[in-house]
């Protein structure tokens, strides 16, 4: 396997997603792809030479795309949510990451399972899927706080045949919901099936959500999961 190596990104377009989360997409020379699920290291170095390094996950099916959330007390998310602007480099590294991804060319059915910023790297997968016409089914079950914090609005609510989508509100749900603001449920996850299940999100989300597709009866070995700390970084 070839080293990673750091390459020099620009930064091309900039997307809101919500108040405090941003999509940035890189162009990034040489880059020779990656299967969604994956991640990059991002490196920022300031002008006395300090560097800090986080790591992102993949927002998109092709090319350098990343949904940061800003945390207020950040060394980077801060930077990139409100400072970077088209034109600007930095430097990624990647992609990263063999387990916690989706081939497009596996036809089995495919249960997907976010907890806030938990939806970008199966959204990752969401998009890959369109991108290579596959007919694998696919369930997203998005788990989020309220309706402005929802990643991804729009495309969420276009019709994509083959994708179905729910959307769980745990604290305050949009007028008219018919389900009412709370935490997610096994009746949330629905019945049990034979699909390959990926669960990203807070390390609290992930152990619950993993939990309730082991006791609806889902293959242990076909539930594969990615969590992050606190800050998200």
């Amino acid at each position: 396997m070839a080293r990673l190596t750091w390459r020099p990104a620009r930064l091309v377009k900039v997307r809101d997603e919500t108040a405090s989360a941003r999509t940035l997409v890189f162009d990034v020379p040489g880059w020779s792809g990656h299967l969604p699920g994956q991640h990059v290291d991002v490196r920022l170095t300031a002008d006395d030479g300090y560097t800090a390094r986080r790591s992102y996950s993949l927002a998109g099916a092709d090319g350098v795309e990343l949904t940061v959330q800003r945390v207020d007390d950040g060394e980077v998310s801060p930077y990139l949510t409100e400072v970077m602007r088209p034109g600007d480099e930095l430097e990624v590294r990647g992609p990263v990451g063999g387990w916690f991804v989706w081939r497009p060319a596996n036809p089995a059915p495919v249960l997907l399972v976010a907890g806030g910023a938990g939806i970008v790297p199966l959204m990752a997968m969401v998009r890959a899927r369109r991108a290579a016409g596959s007919g694998a089914p696919f369930r997203l079950v998005y788990s989020v706080r309220s309706p402005e914090q929802l990643y991804y609005a729009d495309e969420l609510a276009a019709p994509d045949p083959g994708v179905d989508v729910s959307v769980v509100y745990t604290r305050t749900a949009p007028d008219g919901e018919a389900r009412p603001a709370g935490r997610l449920t096994a009746a949330d996850l629905g019945p049990s099936g034979e699909a390959d299940c990926y669960v990203c999100g807070p390390t609290g989300f992930v152990e619950a959500a993993a939990g309730l597709l082991l006791e609806l009866g889902h293959d242990p070995a076909r539930v594969r999961t990615e969590r992050f700390g606190p800050t998200g970084e």
